[in-house]
């Protein structure tokens, strides 16, 4: 069974409690930040900050609207960064796109791939005191949500706009309410997810077009070669030194085995 989160945006007041309830159970630290003019805060997401609500101010006539977005790893199902990243550090879970550290080398690939601008590279010191850049993001609480837990946004979102559980019943439950808005006065409601990137595990219900929310309204997949892809990857890991040469080929070895293992 996969599952999905529902973020009803209908009924978000940006309140951003699923900001702070990330960052506490993710225990990543606060951002540096300032009074920029605006609500919204911090101003993009990055390594240590996997959600937080975009503010979005549209003016029809003599109204002006905010649209709120909960922005975040989408999970896709064809999920770019899997696709250009060198070292396979990044590979599904079943539904969870996840980053594997050890092999992740912060080339950024993924990085500049992603669509929704939901992964970013962050520089750490290691033991020893050296740096090494590794690629951070949503992981839909995966210690929380394989153990029967919603995710900690989910759990704490007081405006009964985020929703986990089956896919498919995710997805009845937004047609249902896209239904519901569309006769109550939002015509350009809309469910965006289904279908997206061969379907998101991030399922959205909006009152307006994706595009008027900053999200694209046809996502493309990235897509390289494998040869070109482990090329890269090789010539990154000598620029950056991150690791050495032959860590690449003994992680596409390890790979081949465990596919074969799983074959069996």
């Amino acid at each position: 069974m996969a599952n999905a989160m529902l973020i009803d945006e209908s009924r978000c007041m940006a309140c951003r409690g699923c900001q702070v309830a990330c960052k506490q159970w993710n225990d990543n630290p606060a951002e540096e930040t300032h009074n920029w003019g605006s609500y919204e805060n911090p101003p993009e997401l990055s390594a240590i900050t996997w959600t937080k609500i975009k503010f979005t101010e549209k003016k029809e006539g003599d109204e002006v609207k905010w649209l709120f977005l909960k922005q975040g790893c989408m999970h896709c199902t064809e999920a770019s960064c899997e696709a250009v990243c060198p070292t396979g550090a990044i590979s599904h879970q079943g539904q969870y796109v996840l980053v594997d550290q050890e092999w992740c080398i912060g080339c950024g690939y993924c990085v500049a791939a992603c669509p929704f601008d939901a992964i970013h590279s962050i520089f750490e010191s290691e033991d020893g005191g050296e740096q090494k850049a590794t690629a951070r993001k949503c992981v839909f609480c995966v210690d929380r949500t394989t153990n029967d837990l919603p995710p900690a946004c989910v759990k704490t979102c007081p405006a009964n706009a985020l929703g986990w559980g089956d896919r498919d019943a995710m997805l009845a439950k937004a047609k249902e309410r896209v239904g519901v808005l569309q006769a109550s006065g939002f015509p350009k409601a809309n469910l965006y997810g289904e279908h997206e990137l061969g379907g998101l595990h991030r399922l959205y219900v909006l009152v307006d077009r994706p595009s008027a929310y900053g999200l694209p309204d046809a996502p493309k997949h990235a897509t390289s070669t494998v040869g070109a892809q482990w090329l890269s990857g090789i010539v990154t890991a000598g620029v950056v030194a991150a690791v050495p040469f032959w860590l690449l080929f003994k992680r596409q070895r390890a790979k081949e085995a465990s596919e074969g293992g799983e074959g069996q």
